[in-house]
């Protein structure tokens, strides 16, 4: 059985395989943003840009709603996902925040090792 670490890791990696240049730029960025501005703005941010930063959101709901599935209930789409964190309890929003900084961590990482820097 794999840890939560390697499960994180072979996501990553499967999720970045064909990342550009400007999506390993944004994967770099984002945990500094989330840490500044929070989850949800740093979603809806993302939503709004599109292109490279929806696709790495994309990524993140993903991941987060397969971990969450009691929050998310399988919804991966930035409305309905979105819905979900207004309504999650703080113990729960916690704990999603810190599983995207967590899984960030390995996406930049990953994707700046696929792309060569």
């Amino acid at each position: 059985m794999q840890t939560i670490e390697q499960q994180r890791a072979l996501d990553a990696w499967q999720r970045c395989k064909n990342y550009s240049k400007e999506q390993v730029n944004v994967a770099k960025g984002l945990p500094a943003l989330i840490m500044n501005s929070g989850l949800m703005q740093v979603l809806a941010f993302c939503h709004h840009k599109g292109d490279a930063h929806e696709a790495i959101a994309g990524d993140l709901r993903q991941w987060l709603a397969g971990r969450f599935p009691g929050v998310f209930k399988g919804e991966t789409d930035f409305e309905p996902f979105m819905e979900a964190l207004f309504k999650a309890a703080p113990a729960d929003y916690q704990a999603i925040t810190a599983e995207a900084l967590a899984w960030l961590k390995w996406l930049r990482q990953m994707a700046s090792a696929r792309r060569g820097g």
